[in-house]
This record gives structure tokens, sequence and C-alpha cells, in this order.
């Protein structure tokens, strides 16, 4: 929080409005708007109240097959399950480690060969990397399924100068605590029409019908995000940018501290086209190139210096929820799964404990050199019986470079 979140917040108190609308509410959207050029924005209680919004606006119902990326927080699938529709789980590609397109067009073909046509497909921007924008949408268009494109992790990234939140027909934004920005709950649908932003609405404020008294003909949800909660994004906007900053300056402190240790890849953009929020600097660590060290080694080294850091997202098509749907792909989704690590990346994060997360880091790996060096010793036991100093130094030179 930067200041201006309380100066709203005591105007919508001032002005009495605390409920699920109010001038915050229309201000809040209205920015968002601004940012990504135009579209039409409804803010809601939740990123996941925003897909499953998205699925009933796109013609989602009971016994239909949805295509989802399954690299990704479980909320990206579970409004799938609210409406009684079926998963159909795609695995990764290696250079965005998002929707992967190969698997992605097999599944199609496959699912329509079964009479299964699927009726959307859920696209994700992984920890704020854009997804293949042209070539998922060309294979969508292919054969006319909508894309509702999850961009919960990615508002500030963009694609080609785009801003990501507008590449679906139907997309959606998230404000929980631990995104960009946040109102403390809360999340948006965005939508290319008038229309759909006033349907949305509709369901979000209990499917009232236009009548004087309570008329309801259809099933709606109570999923508009309040003014108070407004009153926070409406702060927190003016302060996207710089949180933006922050976070790609966490990218660049990982890249730099990591830069001379190998076996150790920070995630990170294909080319110039993708630019990222970096949400999370995220790595992966292959065990055969640093001495056996693994991404738990550093997790519970973290832990006992108390610094949280996380696995990645668990696959959905690995999850115990989902071990009955659909899933076309290979393993990379597994594997990142296996050797990946989430780093601390706040916004927030001071100097003092970016120099803790270093410490820990620089223990973690010289130590391994250590243990090394210490096995090399006993190895070459004879070298120091013989006298033979300059071959024995010489290996101590090659290990430590």
């Amino acid at each position: 929080m930067r200041g201006n979140e309380q100066k709203y917040i005591r105007e919508a108190f001032d002005s009495n409005w605390v409920a699920p609308m109010g001038t915050n509410v229309d201000l809040f959207e209205r920015d968002l708007k601004t940012y990504l050029n135009n579209v039409h924005v409804t803010t809601l209680s939740s990123g996941t109240a925003a897909i499953h919004l998205g699925l009933i606006l796109l013609g989602v119902n009971a016994g239909d097959e949805v295509i989802c990326q399954s690299l990704t927080f479980a909320a990206s699938a579970n409004p799938i399950l609210y409406l009684k529709a079926i998963p159909v789980f795609i695995d990764s590609e290696e250079d965005t480690w998002n929707l992967c397109p190969i698997a992605l067009e097999e599944a199609i073909i496959d699912r329509i060969k079964l009479g299964k046509k699927p009726k959307a497909i859920i696209t994700v921007h992984l920890y704020g990397n854009p997804y293949k924008i042209e070539v998922i949408r060309s294979i969508a268009d292919k054969y006319q399924i909508p894309i509702l494109e999850d961009a919960a992790e990615a508002l500030g990234s963009s694609y080609k100068g785009q801003k990501c939140g507008v590449f679906g027909d139907i997309s959606v934004l998230s404000f929980n605590g631990n995104k960009i920005i946040t109102t403390s709950g809360g999340g948006a649908l965005v939508s290319h029409s008038e229309d759909i932003k006033s349907r949305a609405i509709f369901l979000a404020t209990q499917s009232k019908d236009d009548a004087i008294h309570y008329e309801h003909s259809e099933v709606g949800y109570n999923y508009r995000l309040s003014n108070i909660s407004a009153s926070i994004g409406r702060g927190q906007m003016e302060i996207l940018d710089e949180f933006v900053n922050l976070r790609r300056k966490m990218q660049v402190f990982y890249k730099q501290l990591f830069e001379d240790v190998p076996g150790v890849y920070v995630y990170d953009v294909p080319d110039k086209d993708y630019f990222s929020n970096h949400w999370l600097s995220v790595i992966t660590i292959n065990p055969a190139e640093t001495n056996g060290i693994d991404c738990n080694d550093l997790r519970l080294a973290f832990e006992a210096e108390n610094i949280d850091s996380r696995p990645f997202w668990k696959p959905l098509h690995l999850q115990p929820l989902h071990q009955d749907f659909p899933y076309y792909g290979g393993n990379v989704a597994e594997s990142l799964f296996a050797k990946g690590l989430c780093l601390p990346s706040g916004s927030n994060t001071s100097e003092e404990e970016k120099a803790r997360i270093q410490n820990v880091i620089d223990c973690v790996f010289k130590t391994k050199k250590k243990i090394k060096i210490k096995s090399l010793f006993s190895k070459n036991k004879s070298l120091f019986e013989n006298n033979v100093f300059v071959n024995f130094f010489s290996k101590i030179r090659l290990e430590t470079t």
C-alpha cells in the first residue's frame, strides 16, 4: 500500500457507499479500461468468479468439454467443474512453459473425432510470462473455439506491445492479495463488447430481472466487487507500473545471482516480442549439473532462514481431483514441476532481505563445492604421500574455477 488507497477508502466511507456498487467501482473499471486500451471491464469478487462467469458467457454447460493448460493454479480449472463440464488438460511447451500448440491441436482433433468438440480453451500466462499468442489464436480460430484468457498473473505483461488481458474472446484478471496489484480479494472480466459486460453484471448481481420487485428467471451469482475493495484498486492502479518495474528488478537480481551457477535456469521470456511483469521469479535446477543440489535442498535452506519459497504449481492432470480427465502431451509440465522453485519476488523486497536471500544461495552452492573439494582430497591422498603437488593443485584449481 502506498497511500492513496486510504484516501479512496475514506471517500467511500464518507459517501456511505460500502456495497458492491458505487463511484469507486466505476472509476476502478475506467482505470483498467484505459490501461488495457479501451476494452470493457467488469470488476468482480475474484479472478475465479471471472473465469466462472466467462465460461457461462461462452456457453459452457454440463457435459461440455473445456481445454485447459495443465501447468497452472487449480482456480483456472475449478470453474469448469462448477458447471459440471469436463476439463481436458494440455501439456506445456518448452519456450514459454505455457499451452503447447502441438498438443492443443492433437487434443482438438481427437475430441472432435470422439464427437466432443471442446466448447472453450482456457489459456494461461504462467507466472506473468505470455503464452504463444498468435499460434494459439490461429488454432482456436481454425476450429472455431473461443479463448478464455486467464491473465490473473499477467497484469502489466504484454505481447508485441499489447497488454495481456485483451487476447481472449473473454479475459480475466485477478487482484488477490498476492498479485501484482491487489484489492485484498477481487478480479475482473474483460470483454470486447458492451453487451457482454452488461450480461456479466446481470449474472454477477443475482440475475435480477428488470422489474420493480425481485424477479429471477435464471440462476445468478453474488460476484460483484465491493466499493471498498475498488477503492484499494484505484490507489493500486496509480502505482501499477512502478510495481511491474520492481518485480522486473527482482528478476534481474536473480539472473545476476545465478549467472555463474551451472545447472540453474531463471525462467524468462523467449524473445523481445514478449514482455513479462515477472509476477514471480522462478528457477529450475538440474542436479546433474549442480553436484546433486536440487530445488528441495534450496527450499529447505530458505525455510531454515525463515524465507518462503514454493514448488511450481503441480500440473492439474496429476492432481487427485483430475486423475480421470483426459490429458494430451508429453511430460514437460511434469518435468518442470519436479525441478522448479518459485523464489521470493515481492515488490517491496528490501535490500536487507535481498542480502539474506543471496546469503542462503551462496551458502547452498558454495557448501557443495567445499564437499566436492574435500572428496578430491580423500581421492588423491597418494599425491600428498608422494609429494606430487603440482598435479594435485591443478585439479583443485579446475574444481574451484
